[in-house]
């Protein structure tokens, strides 16, 4: 965890001119973590709603139940959220905790209490997060025309995201698709929780049974409810509005859920596939802390009893092996370049391993990194890579050959930046 400035008492209740007002008002304390702006121009001394700032920016939003606002500075763009003390103090601190358990939440920056006498108004705290790149809301995601073909992916998405957190120890309270962002990975979708106010997190990481089915029933109610909504405001008859959508998450979630938990009992002269199981969870993203393998029946057979951490398995590796941060599903594709390089490769050490993994960086991935930084409209430089990997697949099936990455990349450009998501395009920031 990164350590914190001291906190801020800039004593605003005193400078301003006097009035009704002002006579309500407290004297607002800063808590910001260090690498950002200390965010003292804002006007905490007032609601957001009265704000008119030249530095905000407007951007797409789902419906929420409080103000929220976006901050373009120097170190970056910022998310201002104005809410009452306590739900403000427990969205922070769930956020911190999870932060340090590698569970995709949005990054907390800095807390803002005591701006009102009243500790339960609404204008009496808010929230900083720091802008998530590249991610988008559900709205943005359904009103594109290609929403049919990502539906599946949007909630197979949801439902790992809902496990990440079950499994980091989470209830969330609030689970609805407004209090989440999605965000193209590689083929995939991934999803990032906003709305932490209601939540608690157990230190031993531990959930029961209960608590996680409760999560799951309001997950399944908030959603049908943002569907209804969604199709009122295409004055959509209620019978067309996707209500069974929360109800299909949680199938995934379930099946999701006994894959990565579920004990399974083996014979005792098979233990080779305690390795199988263990892949099965790598390739699905999730790292396995420790696998407890119990004799039942007499020792005839073993039990399996794994002990799941996040979802960071290839992210984790690719990091290791090339210090290359992306996300778990480019991860996954990048790392199926770098063994298809290592293939032609002589790494029978470790050391040659490393060499090699180097020798790619620098000879495959950079150029076309480079190139990529270089193409006027690309937003997502690590997503249009991977964009220009698949791409590379289809034109050597279509081939029957092996094509060059950099050829690849020209047939790419020449043919319009065909990738994954090829219905959306982010908004400009």
């Amino acid at each position: 965890m990164y350590g914190e400035y001291p906190t801020k008492d800039i004593g605003w209740a005193s400078q301003i001119n006097p009035g009704p007002y002002s006579q309500r008002m407290a004297e607002p304390i800063l808590t910001i973590r260090p690498g950002n702006p200390d965010f003292l121009d804002l006007p905490w001394e007032t609601s957001l709603k009265e704000w008119d700032l030249d530095h905000r920016v407007d951007l797409p939003k789902g419906i929420s139940r409080h103000e929220v606002q976006f901050y373009q500075y120097p170190e970056g763009l910022f998310v201002v959220k104005e809410l009452p003390t306590a739900p403000a103090r427990n969205d922070y601190e769930i956020l911190r905790r999870l932060q340090s358990r590698t569970v995709s939440a949005v990054t907390p920056v800095g807390l803002v209490v005591n701006r009102h006498q009243d500790r339960g108004a609404e204008q009496s705290a808010a929230l900083i997060t720091a802008w998530a790149e590249f991610t988008f809301s559900y709205r943005e995601l359904i009103a594109g025309a290609g929403f049919a073909g990502n539906r599946t992916r949007m909630l197979d998405a949801f439902a790992e995201l809902l496990v990440e957190l079950h499994l980091a120890g989470c209830y969330w309270g609030d689970c609805s698709l407004s209090n989440v962002l999605y965000r193209w990975d590689a083929g995939t979708i991934e999803t990032i929780m906003v709305d932490a106010e209601t939540s608690t997190l157990r230190d031993d990481g531990n959930m029961s049974d209960g608590r996680r089915l409760e999560d799951i029933e309001i997950m399944k109610v908030n959603v049908a409810g943002g569907m209804a909504d969604i199709a009122a405001e295409s004055k959509k008859p209620i019978d067309e509005a996707d209500l069974f959508l929360g109800e299909e998450i949680a199938d995934v979630y379930y099946r999701l859920w006994d894959e990565l938990k579920g004990d399974e009992v083996i014979p005792a002269n098979e233990q080779y596939r305690v390795q199988e199981r263990i892949r099965r969870v790598n390739r699905l993203g999730f790292d396995v802390d420790e696998v407890d393998v119990i004799p039942v029946d007499g020792g005839s057979n073993l039990r399996l009893h794994l002990r799941v951490g996040g979802k960071t398995f290839h992210s984790n590796r690719l990091r290791e092996l090339t210090g290359i941060d992306a996300l778990e599903n480019q991860a996954r594709q990048i790392l199926s370049d770098l063994y298809h390089f290592q293939a032609t490769e002589d790494i029978r050490t470790p050391t040659l391993k490393n060499v090699s993994s180097i020798k790619w960086r620098m000879s495959q991935f950079e150029p076309v990194m480079e190139r990529i930084r270089e193409t006027e409209g690309i937003s997502d430089p690590l997503q249009a890579y991977c964009d220009v990997l698949h791409h590379r697949y289809v034109v050597s099936a279509e081939q029957g050959r092996d094509v060059e990455t950099e050829e690849a990349f020209e047939d790419w450009l020449a043919k319009g930046r065909p990738g994954y998501p090829e219905e959306w395009t982010p908004p400009e920031v």
